[in-house]
């Protein structure tokens, strides 16, 4: 494992009470709903990497990126040592452009309701009911 946690983005959209998922093509989480997202590159802010992960993943063009939440991803393994740890660093942007294709590391992309998105259960990525709720608070 990496000695160091890898800072990554999670951009979060709201567009019309809806928000944007992909399900995931790529570890971690291969196959299940999450927001788009990924690494922050070096030299870039986690607002520039989350446009440009939203961008990438799906085609959607947005802006006024600001801070949700920061969510800590730790997996050990059997023995119990860290295998994986990811800062989560989770980004509201506001919609501008595009519909929402599935591109890059995605699989799938779709817009859901908060209904849809509490029903996804254990096909929906850890935490991603949660960043709903917190997001559509902020409106």
């Amino acid at each position: 494992m990496n000695a160091r946690p890898t800072v990554a983005v999670l951009a979060v959209v709201l567009r019309e009470n809806r928000l944007l998922l992909v399900r995931r093509a790529n570890p971690p989480d291969q196959g299940l709903w999450g927001y788009p997202g990924g690494r922050v590159e070096p030299g870039e802010t986690h607002a520039a990497a989350a446009l440009r992960e939203l961008a990438e993943e799906t085609g959607i063009v947005a802006d006024a990126p600001r801070l949700l939440t920061v969510l800590d991803f730790i997996e050990r393994d059997v023995a119990g040592a860290v295998a994986h740890h990811f800062a989560m660093i989770t980004v509201a942007c506001r919609w501008q452009a595009g519909e929402g294709l599935a591109a890059d590391d995605a699989l799938e992309a779709r817009w859901f309701d908060r209904t849809e998105i509490d029903a996804l259960g254990a096909s929906a990525s850890a935490q991603v009911a949660a960043i709903a709720a917190l997001a559509s608070a902020e409106g």
